[in-house]
């Protein structure tokens, strides 16, 4: 660094590249200005999601199409990158735009060009020299944008200091990262609160980083560190942390002429990290996003409730996502009542485990939740086992019951072709849409391994001969670039044919089922598939069916008292105890009828009845 660097130390400029939504400022950046500007009131720190500019220079919609599959928004910055390659990048982008219908007929070298030109105009409305320390938060979609615009800037000012940290490098691979691009001079393994700011605090007291010491999290070209293991350097109590600043992001906005803008949806975390570990101790098999975390810790509800009343005061918009791997249970009990008390009407996205308790569903409904992300993965239980979810198909159906009862959009995957599964976790889950049909469809997802999760590294137990980088990679970067460095993304070898052909019953069943949930939920009057009305000594449930009226059923007396005792999953041992008026056969026989006409579901001796309360609003 060198003494006129350190001059120019008064501002850090903190930066977003393509491709995130668009339509979100960058928590990354939103959290770490904050903290910066707590921690160094007299430097000028800047966020710069830059991603937002490119997005309202291509189209807010060819944007979101390209950030919503992570091959086609690596392929346009690749091809900046590495031009020599644009014959392989091409074949990778029109292979992943199939059924984009934004991009079904787009021309990738007018898209690129166009990029190009946004993205060398974004570069020189900077002044660059008068950065003391670039950083770049660098999650999924955005490795090739990254490297660009580093590559660019260091063409400007070569001795300006680059600093990188995400979710696309964790652990041990940070090294490979510096190994590869010269361009870069630090890497923060996890979250970058502290070891940013212990690395801004030294080299702004002693103006180099000639003698930079060892500063955990932050692993150095040139430091003590550089070949030893890579360390955390978090939070250890979030209640320290001051809420997100987004105002660059909408200062932004505001220079866009007035149809391209709009309502932000803005991000709030209450928790980093993940609670579940299950009984392997790992968390979820498939699952490699807790390499930036070490452990799980929240904010208190008070703290969580005044940020998200103080975020949309602010900045005037009602929609916020809840950033959290999960969200805290506990403190979710007391959150979203407290919510509902602000008299705002928010709109909100979280993720939650299915097994959260409906009152607790109930409870953020009121608060303003929208859409939630439920960790449904499948919907056999051998297979959820093998998956390490700690649920059963059962709960699963459950919690698709409540969401649809309750109005709570619900957006959840189905991962297909999970390796080992087997022949008896598909006839499991092809049961099991039989009966789940009358909810919201979940997303079909293909299985993608990803490095160091439970899978990646128990590898042999899942039926994995070899695991390796993915070969889209080989095709978007140059042969020793390739090698050089274990992404994100793997692939490997196993049992990768034999999956795609077991599946394939599943793929058309859930095909099916989008095409049923669509026609039988068109139009203005939309009503439940599967509903119940109550008159108090008998139900009368109604089934909705395509080509036909609705199928009408009558459940009285005693009956109807068992079928709205299992709204909830019992066994057949509690369901006998609490109405020993019955004999145990005549229940059977009755659970039997019911499950044989779809309006109830059975696993291992446990019930749950189907039908939704007909216009049920949470209370």
């Amino acid at each position: 660094m060198h003494s006129s660097q350190a001059d120019n130390f008064k501002t850090i400029l903190l930066v977003s590249t393509p491709w995130p939504f668009y339509s979100r400022p960058s928590i990354q950046l939103g959290a770490l200005k904050a903290y910066l500007k707590s921690e160094f009131p007299e430097l000028g720190i800047k966020a710069f999601h830059l991603y937002l500019k490119v997005a309202e220079s291509i189209g807010y919609k060819k944007y979101h199409e390209i950030s919503e599959r992570t091959w086609l928004a690596e392929s346009i910055y690749a091809a900046l990158l590495f031009p020599e390659r644009i014959n392989e990048i091409k074949k990778v982008f029109y292979r992943e735009a199939r059924g984009k219908t934004s991009l079904r007929n787009v021309d990738f070298s007018a898209l690129t060009s166009r990029v190009k030109e946004v993205s060398e105009e974004i570069v020189s409305i900077v002044d660059w020299g008068k950065c003391g320390l670039v950083g770049f938060s660098i999650c999924l979609c955005q490795l090739t944008s990254s490297l660009y615009f580093i590559r660019k800037i260091k063409e400007i000012v070569p001795d300006l200091l680059i600093v990188v940290g995400g979710s696309v490098f964790a652990g041990e691979n940070t090294h490979d990262l510096l190994k590869t691009f010269s361009e870069i001079d630090f890497v923060v393994n996890g979250e970058g609160e502290l070891p940013l700011s212990k690395l801004v605090r030294h080299i702004k007291n002693s103006g180099s980083i000639a003698d930079l010491p060892s500063i955990p999290g932050v692993v150095a070209r040139n430091g003590s560190n550089a070949d030893c293991a890579v360390s955390f350097h978090q939070m250890s109590d979030l209640t320290k942390l001051p809420p997100p600043d987004y105002d660059d992001y909408f200062h932004l906005m505001k220079t866009f002429p007035k149809e391209k803008t709009f309502f932000p949806t803005l991000s709030t975390e209450s928790s980093r990290g993940c609670w579940w570990k299950g009984s392997k101790k790992s968390g979820c098999a498939f699952c490699n996003l807790n390499l930036q975390w070490d452990g799980y810790r929240t904010k208190t509800a008070s703290q969580v409730v005044s940020e998200i009343d103080f975020l949309t005061s602010k900045y005037k918009t009602l929609s916020v996502v809840f950033t959290d791997n999960l969200l805290p249970v506990r403190e979710s009990a007391e959150i979203f009542p407290m919510l509902d008390k602000l008299g705002k009407d928010l709109r909100l996205f979280a993720e939650i485990r299915a097994n959260t308790p409906k009152r607790i569903l109930k409870a953020m409904r009121l608060g303003g939740v929208c859409e939630v992300q439920i960790g449904i993965e499948a919907l056999s239980s051998r297979l959820l086992k093998k998956l390490n979810k700690g649920t059963t198909a059962i709960c699963n159906l459950e919690i698709m019951k409540n969401c649809e009862e309750l109005g709570i959009s619900n957006v959840s995957n189905l991962i297909f072709c999970f390796p080992g599964s087997d022949t008896a976790d598909v006839e499991e889950t092809l049961h099991t849409l039989e009966f789940a049909t009358s909810f919201r469809p979940l997303r079909a997802v293909y299985f993608w391994l990803g490095l160091g999760s439970p899978v990646w590294q128990n590898r042999k137990s899942f039926g994995l001969t070899a695991v390796f980088n993915h070969p889209n990679y080989a095709a978007l970067f140059p042969p020793d670039i390739f090698r050089s460095i274990r992404f994100m993304i793997q692939s490997y070898r196993g049992d990768r044919e034999y999956q795609n052909k077991l599946w394939q019953p599943v793929k058309k069943k859930v095909k099916a089922w989008n095409r049923l949930y669509n026609e039988l939920q068109g139009g203005f009057s939309s009503s439940p598939i599967l509903s119940f009305r109550d008159g108090r000594d008998f139900l009368i449930v109604r089934q909705k069916r395509i080509g036909g009226d609705p199928l009408t059923h009558r459940i009285v007396g005693i009956y109807r008292d068992i079928y709205l005792f299992c709204s909830k999953q019992r066994s057949l041992k509690r369901i006998v105890a609490t109405f020993p008026q019955l004999k145990e056969d005549k229940i059977v026989k009755f659970l039997k009828m019911m499950v044989d006409k779809r309006l109830t579901f059975e696993e291992n001796g446990r019930y749950l009845s189907l039908a939704i309360r007909l216009n049920l609003m949470p209370s």
